[in-house]
């Protein structure tokens, strides 16, 4: 594994720096309950997020999904089924735009068309793309802009379930949030990954919760 992609995993320090009112992972209280946040991007989609939601409730875990405001309109039961298990929901905009391909008007009218139908202070830039100088317009719409600890790498076809499982593993820690994908492009690496990282984290004594806004 190359430089770059460890970096895309984990963002090193000094990267998260250039990007402030961000979280990447938790301040963890030592003395509180071992925990992590899952998180499941770019769905809800027919089938596989159902299926993530079943797996989740098998080990007892909560999750936030990040909803492309497109999919929710396509697929509004789902997006309720997600509701109704008890998970939260962020935004994730509404046609999971480039940031580095868009200008800033475009931009915030399609986060902000996401807004009608995803409910939600969370937010999470698609492809995980973000000008700095952004952020205070964001701030104004969100309370919390998530990014990650660790990204599972799912999505790329490049690496093998196993492979997934253990980039996720070998780095997971007290207020880690995981990045996951319920995606069509993903399941193939996820309908194996998923329920050997949940029975990790359950095995390690991580409670599994959602991200909370506010």
């Amino acid at each position: 594994m190359n430089i770059k992609t460890k970096f895309k995993i984990r963002p090193p320090w000094i990267i998260r720096t250039l990007f402030p009112y961000t979280i990447w992972c938790p301040t963890s209280n030592k003395n509180t309950k071992p925990h992590i946040y899952l998180t499941f991007d770019d769905g809800p989609t027919p089938e596989i997020t159902p299926w993530v939601i079943d797996c989740l409730n098998h080990f007892n875990a909560k999750a936030t999904f990040f909803c492309v405001g497109n999919n929710v309109i396509k697929y509004p039961e789902i997006f309720q089924h997600v509701i109704d298990s008890g998970m939260s929901v962020g935004n994730h905009s509404f046609s999971h735009i480039k940031a580095y391909k868009t200008n800033k008007k475009n931009y915030f009218a399609d986060i902000d068309k996401c807004c009608e139908v995803v409910k939600s202070n969370l937010f999470r830039p698609p492809h995980g793309q973000l000008f700095p100088w952004w952020i205070p317009m964001l701030k104004k719409r969100f309370s919390k802009i998530v990014m990650w600890d660790i990204l599972s790498l799912d999505y790329d076809k490049n690496f093998s379930p196993d492979e997934v499982v253990n980039i996720v593993t070998t780095r997971i820690r007290n207020g880690s949030i995981i990045v996951f994908h319920d995606s069509i492009k993903a399941f193939d690496r996820l309908k194996i990954a998923l329920p050997k990282v949940l029975k990790y984290a359950a095995e390690k004594g991580y409670e599994m919760r959602v991200v909370i806004s506010g």
